[in-house]
């Protein structure tokens, strides 16, 4: 009996490995991902817009894409946090051009093209897509276009009304059902659609790995009603994103507690329902004071310090929750804070490999840098992006070069290329 429950045991661990490695998406487990029945830590970069590239039209440039997603498959990079498109209509000042949503439910179809040839690229390439559905900020329409959609009105626009009107508006966003009604079009539309080069839905594509309810959502509001808002929002879309694909994992594309108001027991309460496969972070030293102009050259270590214990704060909820934790974005500017491709990273390259320890420490089960800018040209005579510059990793709203790494950043190219195993 001892020898039969011994075989019997043997046979089913067989099966459940040759089930778990014959499964083509990635899954959780516990504090780490699964891919292929392996372990599966990444190291990535955001290219929010890839899909542009990968389009014929405005913006497109395939003969780049090509040439970006080689070069990053060189260096060991194989996951790429992507715009799944922009909502809204084009010539808004610092939103992203062209636009995918130009209308509520009305799409621009050389985008859609794009989307479906830039994940048909990848999966030649054996690399993975997370994808985000929305934007709390204006750079991609998001939030304040889903309102101006529901009848809220004009949406200030930050870089001429301040950022105090824009997120007192985009905070009706949580309590608005109307503009949340026709966000949950849109998740219905990407979601069951079908790839026209693969002819593979993509509910069933194992080029993406994860949706993400949105790029930093927030409820902008310290109102418990509106935090109470803001939980059940998300957990509305994540439960809706299940019941259309049982095949790709689900998270928030969340700031962290910086992004809950700075409150972690609602970043808690957001990543623990159970629609929620793992947690998302970012940290942006720059944006949240922790370097400036003045302190630059001595602010590296104040920076790291930040960074450490705002990552031990994340690492102990995804402890309690059992569920991996992803550094979805981290950046930090060229020396000096300034912009020109000729500027030195010698500050970033420092706080790259202090994040990088964490990543190699197994601190995260993944990480995407913010942001690649890969083989651009910057723009000549002004900072900030216009129509008909090449695109970066810098949205339109911030200086272009801020925060973007280059094809010749080759110190800091060859720090993330031994951090992603080449």
């Amino acid at each position: 009996m001892v020898k039969k429950a011994f075989f019997l045991l043997f046979i089913s661990i067989v099966f459940l490995s040759c089930k778990q490695s014959s499964i083509p998406f990635v899954t959780a487990d516990g504090d780490h991902f699964i891919r292929n029945g392996k372990p599966y830590y990444y190291v990535g970069v955001n290219m929010w817009y890839a899909p542009i590239l990968a389009s014929v039209g405005e913006g497109g440039n395939r003969e780049r894409l090509h040439r970006e997603l080689d070069f990053l498959q060189s260096i060991g990079v194989n996951n790429l946090r992507i715009l799944a498109g922009a909502d809204g209509e084009c010539g808004v000042k610092s939103r992203v051009e062209p636009t995918l949503q130009i209308a509520a439910g009305v799409y621009n179809d050389t985008l859609l093209d794009g989307l479906d040839y830039l994940l048909s690229e990848m999966r030649k390439r054996n690399m993975l897509a997370v994808l985000y559905l929305n934007n709390a900020w204006e750079w991609s329409g998001g939030y304040s276009v889903y309102l101006q959609w529901a009848g809220r009105g004009v949406p200030p626009v930050p870089a001429i009304d301040g950022w105090g009107a824009y997120m007192q508006y985009v905070s009706q966003f949580v309590m608005c059902d109307s503009a949340q009604k026709l966000f949950a079009g849109h998740v219905d539309f990407i979601l069951n659609r079908t790839n026209r080069y693969t002819g593979v839905k993509y509910a069933d594509d194992p080029a993406i790995m994860a949706w993400q309810v949105g790029n930093e959502p927030r409820c902008f509001s310290t109102d418990s009603v509106n935090k109470e808002a803001f939980a059940a929002w998300m957990a509305s879309v994540a439960a809706q994103i299940k019941s259309i694909d049982k095949n790709h994992l689900v998270t928030s594309g969340s700031e962290g507690k910086h992004g809950c108001e700075e409150d972690i027991a609602l970043f808690e309460k957001i990543h623990a329902d159970k629609n929620m496969d793992y947690l998302e972070m970012h940290i942006w030293s720059y944006n949240w004071g922790w370097i400036n102009k003045e302190t630059y050259a001595d602010s590296l270590r104040y920076a790291c310090e930040q960074t450490l214990e705002y990552v031990n704060e994340h690492k102990a909820v995804a402890a309690r929750l059992n569920k991996p934790l992803v550094l979805g974005e981290f950046g930090y500017p060229r020396d000096g804070i300034k912009f020109s491709r000729e500027t030195p990273t010698t500050a970033r390259d420092k706080y790259y490999e202090y994040v990088f320890g964490l990543v190699a420490n197994k601190e995260f089960a993944g990480c995407n840098i913010w942001g690649w800018g890969g083989y651009a040209e910057l723009p000549q005579g002004h900072i900030f992006w216009e129509r008909g510059d090449d695109y970066v990793a810098d949205p339109a709203q911030e200086e272009q070069g801020l925060n973007s790494v280059f094809v010749t950043d080759t110190g800091t190219v060859n720090i993330i290329c031994g951090a992603g195993g080449k």
